[in-house]
């Protein structure tokens, strides 16, 4: 079975993450220097990737002070100057918000790939430079390569290592090979970026091969399991318990504990009818002229809602679980109507989860159901 990154959740893990250390530090503070930046989030990979693309963004601008016809750079003397001149550079960083968080999300993204797949990440490293220059390159650079850096350090000045970028991808996918099962897993590298954003590792590697087989199975499992005898609540420790199979159990079927969670409980736990939404009171309510500059812009709920709503929804109505959102919203988009998707909530979700029909969080999810079905009904 081969895997891929899910890049799409990746980059939107990268600008939500972003966001999240940008609002803390910036409400505070209007710049940001290269001291804060070395502890500025809880992953140190991170950190020292934003210095290395700020460098890289120097490195940049010098390439076009170079081109200047009227100077000769080459001069030993310029060459110094230039040098303490970077020096003086990287002890007076001063960045604003509008400047840093981009350098920041692309840190994360860099982050990722060399967790995940450091050969790709590595490759791309040698493609930045001439092949002349991937030896001193890497020199350069080694010290802020914080994961994975066996498979790089026995390149530099590497005896007999002819100087191609194809020579050195050929001996990095050697020492790949020969390390892959003692290089550190990525969930464990990533795993200290969720302290900022709650990681999904269900969503960071799309399993191509087993995507159609797992959802037939999942089909028939619906089909065919009866109910069981159900529990009046949802204790911590099943919580607790599920969330540590999220870490440590990757390759198992989110959808088949959510399956077997809400059979136990749906039948039990359904809203009684002062809890219970009326579909169509709220047919009406958002029917009105107030909202129709949204109507008809949703497919499928479970493509369409955005990061930030969908981290609101998890926390507020689906008990912090991202697993529990996920499957709901697939439920919802195989409804036929509006009055079938809101039976579906107060059936499923509702009393279970202890919803308040009124409060602003439900009103909010709600419209997106009613957005999905206006040109249904």
């Amino acid at each position: 079975m081969s895997a891929k990154i899910n890049s799409k959740y990746v980059e939107n893990y990268a600008s939500e993450f972003s966001k999240e250390i940008c609002d803390q530090y910036f409400s505070q503070k209007k710049y940001m220097t290269g001291h804060q930046i070395i502890t500025l989030s809880p992953s140190p990979q991170v950190n020292f990737f934003i210095i290395k693309t700020i460098f890289e963004a120097w490195q940049l601008e010098l390439e076009k002070l170079k081109s200047n016809p009227f100077f000769d750079y080459r001069d030993k003397t310029v060459h110094e100057a230039l040098k303490e001149f970077m020096n003086v550079l990287s002890r007076t960083i001063k960045i604003e918000r509008t400047h840093f968080e981009p350098l920041l999300i692309r840190a994360v993204l860099d982050a990722f790939e060399l967790a995940i797949d450091p050969v790709s990440y590595y490759s791309g490293e040698f493609d930045k430079v001439p092949s002349n220059q991937i030896n001193q390159y890497l020199k350069e650079n080694k010290k802020y390569y914080k994961w994975h850096a066996n498979l790089i350090t026995n390149l530099i000045d590497k005896a007999g290592l002819e100087h191609s970028n194809q020579a050195y991808k050929d001996s990095l996918s050697n020492n790949y090979s020969n390390q892959k099962a003692s290089l550190e897993d990525f969930k464990i590298l990533l795993n200290s970026m969720g302290q900022v954003k709650f990681l999904d590792f269900y969503q960071i590697l799309i399993q191509e091969e087993s995507v159609k087989g797992q959802e037939s199975i999942i089909e028939s499992k619906v089909q065919i399991e009866k109910p069981k005898e159900p529990d009046t609540e949802i204790h911590e420790d099943e919580k607790n318990h599920l969330q540590q199979e999220n870490f440590e159990n990757f390759q198992e079927s989110d959808d088949e504990i959510l399956i077997e969670k809400e059979t136990k409980t749906r039948h039990s736990n359904a809203a009684n009818a002062a809890q219970a939404i009326d579909p169509l009171q709220a047919w009406a309510r958002f029917e009105t002229e107030e909202y129709s500059i949204m109507k008809g812009t949703i497919k499928e709920l479970s493509e369409s809602i955005g990061l930030n709503q969908r981290f609101m929804f998890t926390k507020e109505l689906f008990d912090g679980n991202p697993d529990l959102l996920k499957h709901g919203l697939k439920s919802i988009d195989q409804c036929e109507s509006f009055i079938e998707a809101i039976n579906l909530i107060n059936d499923r979700f509702v009393g279970t989860l202890k919803w308040d029909k009124n409060s602003e969080v439900v009103i909010e999810f709600l419209q997106l159901v009613f957005r999905k079905f206006d040109q249904k009904d």
